[in-house]
């Protein structure tokens, strides 16, 4: 269960293992309904049979077992006391099932890029503005004119062109 749930990380939020090893279970957010994990502002949604998923593994964590680490935070506890699993190894044993982690994550941030403007992405994953804008040139994707910010309010000062009701 340990390696399908490292693998969606990967492949759903393009996520280094650098950074899936350093995630607690406090970064993941459970409301009794919806599922949220902490990796960017704000928290990205977990779909239900993910979080299903999440959430099982969760309660029966690997590496929980021995004296040092029964009270580990850690998402991903590792075997060595107070510390997280180790990204070489974590990728050795996905590569093992199929799963090339700097591929897959390249496609998976490529793939949201397509799908959503680049600062929503940066925001969402935790990736800097620069890289997604980098990113979405080389994937070719169509949200160059996307402004970040509030759209539900008008610019102070604005006001609608009296032709634009008529």
């Amino acid at each position: 269960m340990r390696l399908r749930v490292a693998g969606v990380i990967v492949l759903l939020y393009a996520q280094p293992l650098t950074r899936i090893v350093q995630l607690t279970v406090d970064d993941v957010l459970h409301d009794g309904e919806t599922t949220l994990l902490r990796l960017g502002e704000p928290a990205s949604p977990v779909p239900v049979p993910v979080a299903a998923l999440l959430l099982a593994y969760i309660q029966d964590r690997d590496n929980m077992n021995t004296a040092t680490n029964q009270a580990s935070r850690w998402l991903f506890p590792g075997r060595r006391a107070g510390q997280p699993a180790r990204p070489d190894h974590l990728s050795a044993l996905l590569g093992g099932i199929g799963i090339p982690v700097a591929a897959a994550r390249g496609a998976a941030v490529r793939q949201q890029l397509l799908e959503l403007p680049a600062p929503v992405v940066a925001d969402a994953l935790g990736y800097h503005d620069k890289t997604t804008s980098r990113l979405l040139r080389e994937t070719g994707g169509t949200w160059s004119r996307y402004a970040a910010g509030d759209h539900t309010r008008s610019p102070a000062g604005w006001a609608p062109h009296p032709l634009a009701d008529g």
